[in-house]
């Protein structure tokens, strides 16, 4: 009897440690949802007038979100999306030949903006070297949503916001 109540008592912390994750939201595997939610194909304009086309398609088994970017007479550019821990991160495969990553800051798990920072960079020649510093997505509404990149070249950061609506 007494080993059975020592052995009940050794498992009730287990359970309650279950239980309790069990209960525990998971922000960014709710927020990253929300992202996958772009899931299509989107068509938008760019500052100076151009037409762009992005597409949205789950990738790894559904672990990843691979953007593909293409605005009109310019190459393609991929941006892969993925939950890390609480947070969202990124790698964007930038046309300039580098590869910014970004991650968000913790997420509640019912986000429609992600605002994305700079943590790293492949590739870049330099610090001076143009890149992507920033990303701020946000989901609008089923059909809409927007992109506000911020780009640094030799110290000096431009933000460019482009719209998009769903195509399909």
């Amino acid at each position: 009897m007494k080993t059975l109540r020592s052995a009940g008592l050794a498992v009730l912390p287990l359970l309650f440690a279950v239980s309790f994750l069990a209960a525990a939201p998971a922000p960014a595997p709710s927020a990253f949802d929300q992202l996958k939610s772009l899931i299509g194909t989107w068509e938008g304009v760019t500052p100076d007038g151009k037409s762009v086309r992005v597409t949205y398609e789950a990738a790894s088994g559904g672990t990843a979100l691979l953007e593909r970017l293409k605005p009109a007479d310019e190459p393609e550019m991929v941006t892969v999306y993925s939950p890390d821990g609480d947070r969202l991160a990124v790698t964007h495969y930038c046309s300039a030949g580098n590869q910014p990553h970004m991650r968000t800051e913790a997420l509640a798990g019912n986000e429609k903006t992600f605002k994305f920072s700079f943590v790293s960079a492949t590739n870049l020649a330099s610090p001076d070297a143009g890149h992507m510093r920033g990303l701020v997505l946000t989901i609008v509404d089923h059909d809409h949503f927007t992109q506000e990149w911020t780009y640094l070249e030799k110290g000096k950061a431009a933000t460019e916001v482009f719209r998009y609506t769903r195509k399909n």
